[in-house]
C-alpha cells in the first residue's frame, strides 16, 4: 500500500474513532499521523525499514504501527474493528456538506438512523427539519449533499488513480509472461477525476490467467470478468480495474484502444472508415490483413494521422486537426520558469519563505511568487498590514542575499462580498502582483457571483483570478457564474485566469482553458502549495493546461520573472 492509501486508513480510523465519541486526543493523533503520512517525502517501505518514519514528530508507537500493518499487508485491523462496531453509514454521514459528528450522532441517537437512505427519507419528511439546531434550510443543504455524494462516490482524485494505476502495472509486469503493462484509461488523458483503472498489458499469457495470477499475487481482491480481450478485476483498495491485453505485437493498439474516450474511438473510426480501413477493439485491418505496429506513433500513421498525445483525445476537434497537420507542442513542466500561489507560515503554510525558495530553486525554478491570504482571511491566518511589511522585508533580504531564484511580493486578496479585494489600494501598491479569490459566500446567485467577480476584475491591482470556480472535486460543486462573462471581461482587462494545481480543485476546468486562451487570456498553473509536498503540484496543473490544449506561450510562468512582472504591471 503506497502513502495516500495509508494516510486515507489513518484518517479513517481517526472518524470512526470521533463517532464513538473517543478521547479527543486520541482522535486527533490519528488525524495527524495521517497527514503527516500524506505529506511525507519518501520511499514508505524503506523509511520503516530504517527508523526514519518512527522520527517523525506526528508519529506515535499506535500510528506507525497502523502504517506498518498497512505497508505490510496492504489493509489494517485496528480498522476493520471499527468497522465491526460503527455503522458505515454514519460514516457515509460525515462526506455530506453541513453534517458533523455532532449532527450524525443526534440523527442516530434521535430518529434512530444510521444509513443514507434514511438520512435522505428523514430529510424529505420533515423530520430532519424538526430535530434541534436542524431546520428546514439544513436539511436542504443535506439533500443536495447525498445527492451529490450519490454522483460522485464511485470516482477517484487524479493524483489517488494515478497511484493505483502505476501500482498495478507495477504488479502486472511482475507477472509470468507479462512483457509489457502501461497506463491507460481517465488516468493517462489526465481527467480531473477517475471512475475506474485501464491498463494496456503485452503479455503471452491468457488474460483469464494472468487475473488469477494477480488476486494470488494480493494486488486484487477478485475476478470480475476475463474473456479473450482483457479482464476486469476489483481492487483491495475499492474500485475496479479493466485490463486490455494482446500479444506484444498488438500492443499498441490495446493502449490506443484503451486509452481513447468512446468519443474519441468513435471519430477514429469513421476516420478510419473513409479511408477504407477497419478500426475495431480487435485491432486495425486494411487490404485483408491485420499488421502490427511497433507504437502508437506508427498507427496514427497508418491512419493519416499525426500523433494525438492522451490529453487530446476526449472526441473534440482533436482527428480532425491530426488529419490537416501537427498538432500544437503541449506544455511541458519544463517550461515553467516561476512557480506561482504558494503560502508560508506568515498565513496559513507549513514552511517559511526561505524554506519553499530553496526548495523550488532545488526543483529549477528561476523565480517564486509567495501569496499568502489577506486579512479577510481570519481562518487562514491572513496577514495585517503590520505583517505584510514583515514579510517584505523578509524576501528583501532573501533576494539580496540569492540571486539565483528571485522572491517576488504577492497575496491572495479576498474578493469580498461587494467585489471589491481586501486591502486599501495603498496596501495593494506594496505587491509585485495581487491574486484575487473568493473563499466566502458561495451561496450567491449565478448574477450576483459574476457581478461581484466582474468588479474585481475591473480593479487595476488584480493580476490573476484563483480557483475561478472555487469547486472542490469529489466535496463541493462549483459555486454558480457565469464563465463565458468571466473570461470576456478577462480579456478585456488583461487578467489572467489560475489553474489551481490543488489535486482536489484543478480549476480552471479543462474544457474552459481553450476558451480562455482563444479570447486572448492569459493563463497561469498555481501550485496553491501550503507545505514542501505541495511543490510537486504544477504537474498536476500542467496536465489540466495539456488537456485544454495550451502551449508554453500562453502559460504566464513560463516567462522569467521580468515577463511576469510586465504583465502585472500592465494593469495598473
Amino acid at each position: 500500500m503506497d502513502q495516500h492509501g495509508a494516510a486515507a486508513i489513518l484518517e479513517e480510523i481517526a472518524s470512526y474513532l470521533e463517532l464513538k465519541g473517543e478521547n479527543v486526543f486520541k482522535v486527533r493523533a490519528f488525524q495527524n499521523a495521517a497527514r503527516a503520512i500524506a505529506t511525507f517525502q519518501g520511499d514508505l517501505p524503506a523509511a520503516l525499514t530504517s527508523g526514519e518514519l518512527g522520527a517523525v514528530k506526528s508519529l506515535g508507537p499506535a500510528t506507525l504501527e497502523v502504517v506498518r500493518e498497512c505497508v505490510v499487508t496492504g489493509r489494517s485491523g485496528t480498522l476493520d474493528a471499527l468497522r465491526g462496531e460503527v455503522p458505515p453509514g454514519l460514516l457515509q454521514m460525515l462526506r455530506i456538506g453541513g453534517m458533523g459528528v455532532a449532527k450524525v450522532r443526534a440523527v442516530r441517537e434521535q430518529l434512530g438512523i444510521d444509513t443514507i437512505a434514511g438520512l435522505e427519507a428523514a430529510a424529505r419528511d420533515g423530520r430532519l427539519a424538526r430535530l434541534p439546531r436542524f431546520g428546514e434550510k439544513t436539511a436542504a443543504r443535506i439533500l443536495k449533499g447525498i445527492e451529490f455524494l450519490h454522483r460522485t462516490s464511485a470516482f477517484h482524485l487524479w493524483h489517488h488513480a494515478a497511484a493505483q494505476a502505476v501500482e498495478l502495472c507495477g504488479a502486472l509486469g511482475g507477472l509470468p509472461g507479462v512483457a509489457r503493462a502501461e497506463v491507460a484509461g481517465g488516468v493517462r488523458r489526465r481527467m480531473e477525476v477517475v471512475r475506474d483503472i485501464d491498463v494496456a498489458v503485452a503479455a503471452a499469457a491468457a488474460p483469464a490467467q494472468l487475473a488469477e495470477l494477480l488476486v494470488r499475487s494480493g494486488a486484487a481482491r477478485d475476478v470480475l470478468r476475463a474473456d479473450d480481450d482483457g479482464f476486469t478485476v476489483r481492487l483491495e483498495g475499492g474500485g475496479s480495474a479493466h485490463a486490455r491485453c494482446g500479444g506484444p505485437e498488438r500492443f499498441a493498439h490495446a493502449l490506443l484502444w484503451a486509452t481513447g474516450s468512446d468519443a474519441h474511438l468513435a471519430l477514429l473510426e469513421t476516420h478510419a472508415a473513409a479511408r477504407g480501413i477497419a478500426l475495431r477493439a480487435a485491432g486495425l485491418a486494411r487490404d485483408g490483413t491485420m499488421p502490427s505496429f511497433p507504437d502508437e506513433e506508427a498507427l496514427y500513421r497508418a491512419l493519416g494521422l499525426t500523433w494525438i498525445p492522451p490529453e487530446l483525445r476526449e472526441g473534440t476537434d482533436e482527428v480532425t486537426r491530426a488529419a490537416a497537420g501537427p498538432l500544437p507542442r503541449l506544455v511541458e513542466r519544463a517550461d515553467l520558469r516561476g512557480f506561482l500561489h504558494c503560502h508560508t507560515t506568515y498565513s496559513d503554510g507549513a514552511n517559511g519563505v526561505a524554506e519553499l525558495a530553496g526548495a523550488c530553486r532545488t526543483l529549477g525554478y528561476a523565480w517564486m511568487g509567495v501569496t499568502d491570504h489577506s486579512e479577510a482571511a481570519a481562518y487562514a491566518g491572513g496577514m495585517s498590514a503590520e505583517r505584510v511589511a514583515r514579510q517584505h522585508e523578509e524576501i528583501d533580504a532573501w533576494n539580496r542575499a540569492s540571486p539565483d531564484l528571485r522572491v517576488l511580493k504577492g497575496i491572495e486578496a479576498d474578493i469580498l462580498a461587494d467585489g471589491s479585494l481586501d486591502y486599501a489600494p495603498e496596501v495593494l501598491d506594496r505587491f509585485d502582483f495581487v491574486i484575487g479569490a473568493i473563499h466566502s459566500r458561495f451561496e450567491l446567485g449565478e448574477d450576483a457571483m459574476t457581478e461581484r467577480v466582474l468588479r474585481a476584475m475591473d480593479d487595476p491591482h488584480l493580476t490573476i483570478l484563483a480557483h475561478p470556480t472555487g469547486r472542490l472535486l469529489l466535496t463541493r460543486d462549483p459555486y454558480a457564474i457565469d464563465m463565458r462573462r468571466v473570461i470576456a471581461r478577462a480579456a478585456v482587462r488583461g487578467v489572467g485566469i489560475e489553474i489551481n494545481a490543488d489535486p482536489q480543485r484543478l480549476d480552471l476546468d479543462w474544457t474552459l482553458c481553450r476558451q480562455a486562451r482563444d479570447a486572448g487570456v492569459a493563463i497561469s498553473i498555481g501550485a496553491d502549495a501550503h507545505s514542501l509536498p505541495g511543490l510537486l503540484n504544477p504537474e498536476l496543473g500542467v496536465g489540466i493546461a495539456r488537456k485544454g490544449w495550451l502551449e508554453a506561450k500562453d502559460i504566464l510562468n513560463t516567462r522569467d520573472a521580468e515577463g511576469f512582472l510586465e504583465h502585472a504591471k500592465a494593469r495598473r
